[in-house]
Order: C-alpha cells, then structure tokens, then sequence
C-alpha cells in the first residue's frame, strides 16, 4: 500500500507561507480598490463635465428661447394656473402699451382690466376668459378690435406637463391692423375690378349686338327701300290699268252693241278667247293685284318699323306694332314644315298707349323672347308625331295689358318649360342650354339689360318643367 512521503516543511516553513499568502491577498485587493478608485474618478469627471455642458446648452438655450420670444412678432404673455403673471416680452409691452407701474405687477386681474379699457367690446372678451379659465384644455382664436382703431389677432393655447397637468396658459397677440386695412383694399379694389368687369363685359355685349342689329337694320331698310321704289310703280300703275281695262271692255260692250255682224274675220278673233270669260276674271286680276301689292306694302313697312334705327333719344312707339312686325320677321318659321303643323299665335291685346321708348331695342327683346318660345316649342315636339301634336298643338299666347302706370306684356309657350336651376340662370351673360354652334347666351341677357337698364323696366321668368314658360316685361308708360 502506497504511503505519502512526510512533508519537509517546518512549522516555520508554513508560517512564512501563511504570511506570504495573506501579502499577497491584500495586494490583490489593494490593486482592485486602487482601479476601482481610478474608474469613480473618471466617471466623477465625466460625470462633471456632462453636468457643466449640459449647464451651458440650457444656458443657451434658453438664451435662445428668450431670443426668440423677444424678437417675435407677436406679445407673449405666460399665465400660471393660479392666475399669476409668469413671463411677458417686451413686444406684448408695445402692444398694449402696458405703464411701467403694472410691468412690474403679477395681478391678472389689474392686467386684465387694463386690457380691456382698451377694446371696443370688453364684455366679450371678458366672456371669452371666464370660458377659457372654465374649461382649461381649449383653445381659442379670434380678433379683437381696439378703440384706436389697431385690430389685434388673439391666439390662447393651455400648457400642460408631459402627464397632462395643466399648468397654465400662454397667450399670443399679433397687431394685424395694416394686414386688415390691406385685405379691405384688396377687396375693395377686387370689387371694383369686378364691377368694372361686368361692366366692360355689358359694354362689349351691347356693343356687339347694337353693331349687329345696326347691320340687320341697314341691310332690312335697304332692302325695303329696293322693294318700295318698284312696289310704288306696281300699285300707282294698277289703278290706272283697272281704269283702262274698263274703258277697253266698255268700248267692246258699244262695239258689240253697234255692230252686231262685224265680220268673218272679226269673228273668228273674238272666238280665239272667250271674250266673256275675260270680261268676268280681268277686274278679279285686278282686283288681286291690287291687294298682293297692299299686302308687300305692309310687309315693307312692318320690316322697316321692326329694323328702325334707334337714336339717343327716346320716341314715342306702338308696341302692338312692334310685336306684329317681329312676328311677321319670324312668320316663315311660325309656318308648318314637314316635322310639325303650323305654330298657333294668339294675341288678346288691350288698348295700350304709345310709350317713350327705344324702338329697336325693344323689337330686339321681343324678337329674341319669340325666337326663344319657337326654338322650345320645337325641342318639346322631339319623340311626338304629328297626329300628336295636332291633338294638342304648339302654341304662343301673347297678351298685353295697362297696370298702375305701367304696361305689361306677356309672350308664353305651351312647351317643356324649365327646370329651377336653368331658370335661375336664364339671364345670365353667356348662359345657354343650347348646343354649341346653335345658342350664344346672350339673347336674354341682352332683353334683361334693355327692359331693366335702358327702359327702368322689369323683365321676369315663369316656369315649370312641363308646363310651358312665360316672359313678363313691364315698361312704365
């Protein structure tokens, strides 16, 4: 059996061992409170040096809040939740003008008042604070108006901690008066370009259509000049040629009485033609004649009353005839056609007096009012044949009538009628149902300034989709 050998070492041995061991545990925990010492240092630095800067960025900070506050454009004013005045900067000062015994107050309420010493409504205002102070969370923005005339734009907010404390309120004030009396300007020079517009707009559309009814009316008076000098021959020469023609069968009646037997060749003549028949048809041609030349006689004067030139000054008119000679302009459409039966007119006049007036112009309303019931008469008769419509046939009622120092005429069609939307436009300027290349829009708009700028008239619209339309002018006598 194995033994181990006995240790060599003395007590002394173990002794020195002992102690070397223990030296050696204190310079092993001496090294670790030294390195421990050293890292508390570095950190204790570093620690300091994060403290310094982080001092000197809040400094600088809130240099730079402070700045800012001072160099805005609006008056800051920062109150506590107990009502206390925190923080003010100096643009708040020049705003209100605040005296330097309350710069230094922290009372509320004294800032308050003085305030509102200077608002056109205070009452309001002070409303508007007792609700803020009620209900802490909301915000408001509105303006307010001073006694100097200076209108302020006021914006409060609360400020509440990242927890939702409230902590108070902050207030912003901005001068806005030159802002407010530049947007007046603005909006009175918009007004006015505006209006200016319309204007011009109105000028261009008379202009236009007085250019074009002054080229209607030269070509029409021209025309009717041309026809008058050769109608003026046929109707002077008829009278004579009916004279004569009695003369001549009178002198064949003598003939025939006094010679009975004129002859073989004689005879022979009178049997080429019968002479009889001739003496019984000749005064009916005549007769004929006569009327078609009275007829073209009333249709050159219609056409020239319809086309007269209007001057600068009003004229004393017959409206009936104006009315009768646009109907006669527009009698060929009024006509059957292979799509439809003839468009029935029918008038009740009553006894109207002559009226100081524009001729012209008020031939013009009447014509584009007509033209307009024909063109809604004829879209209405879409998908209807013409037993149908015979059944219940296109008409247009013109009526006139004498009211309180003032005449009225009524033109209406028995057609669609119009919706709401497109009658609340009817009289606008470019304003057209009509498909392009077919309506310009200005028909109407030019009746409407004539009855109402040119003549102090009304000019009004009656309708419902499906029961036909209705114009109304009123012209004072």
């Amino acid at each position: 059996m194995y033994q181990p050998k006995p240790s060599g070492l003395t007590p002394h041995d173990r002794k020195l061992i002992e102690v070397a061991t223990y030296l050696a545990r204190i310079a092993i925990e001496r090294h670790q409170i030294q390195a421990e010492k050293k890292a508390t240092e570095a950190y204790n630095a570093r620690l300091f040096n994060e403290v310094k800067q982080a001092e000197i960025d809040l400094r600088q900070n809130k240099a730079f809040l402070e700045a800012q506050r001072e160099s805005s454009l609006d008056g800051i004013l920062v109150v506590s939740h107990n009502y206390e005045i925190n923080y003010y900067n100096q643009r708040y000062l020049d705003i209100w003008k605040i005296p330097p015994e309350l710069q230094n107050a922290r009372d509320d309420r004294s800032m308050l008042t003085y305030l509102m010493h200077q608002m056109v409504e205070p009452d309001a205002f002070l409303k508007e604070i007792l609700s803020l102070y009620e209900h802490i969370n909301e915000s408001s923005h509105y303006e307010l108006h001073l006694k100097d005339n200076r209108v302020i734009e006021k914006t409060s907010s609360p400020v509440n901690s990242s927890d939702g404390a409230y902590w108070g309120r902050i207030w912003y004030f901005r001068d806005i008066t030159n802002r407010k009396r530049s947007e007046t300007a603005i909006k009175q020079k918009s007004q006015a370009l505006e209006q200016a517009l319309e204007e011009l707009q109105q000028a261009q559309l008379q202009i236009v259509q007085s250019e074009k009814m002054s080229t209607l009316g030269s070509l029409v008076a021209g025309v009717a000049h041309e026809i008058n000098n050769p109608l003026g021959c046929i109707v002077g020469n008829i009278k004579a040629v009916e004279d004569y023609s009695k003369d001549m069968l009178g002198a064949i009646a003598l003939y025939e009485h006094k010679f009975p037997h004129p002859g073989t060749e004689v005879q022979e003549k009178l049997e080429g033609f019968d002479l009889e028949y001739l003496r019984e048809d000749l005064p009916k041609l005549v007769s004929s004649m006569q009327d078609a030349g009275n007829r073209i006689k009333s249709i050159s004067k219609s056409i020239s009353t319809f086309s007269r030139a209007d001057n600068n000054q009003k004229q004393e008119f017959n409206l009936h005839e104006g009315i009768e000679s646009t109907m006669l302009i527009l009698r060929h459409r009024l006509k059957a056609n292979q799509h439809r039966p003839a468009i029935e007119v029918v008038t009740d006049y009553e006894n109207l007096p002559a009226i100081n007036c524009f001729p012209g112009q008020l031939n013009q309303v009447f014509m584009n009012i007509l033209a307009n019931a024909i063109d809604a008469l004829d879209e209405s008769n879409q998908g209807r044949d013409w037993a149908e419509i015979k059944t219940n046939p296109n008409r247009i009622t013109i009526r006139t009538r004498v009211e309180s120092e003032a005449v009225k005429i009524s033109i209406a069609d028995n057609g669609k009628g119009m919706s709401e939307e497109v009658k609340a436009k009817i009289f606008e300027h470019l304003f057209t149902t009509k498909p392009v290349g077919e309506g310009t829009g200005l028909g109407l708009a030019i009746a409407r300034q004539i009855v109402v700028e040119k003549h102090g008239g009304i000019i009004k619209v009656n309708s419902k989709w499906g029961e036909g339309t209705e114009f109304i002018i009123t012209l004072p006598i």
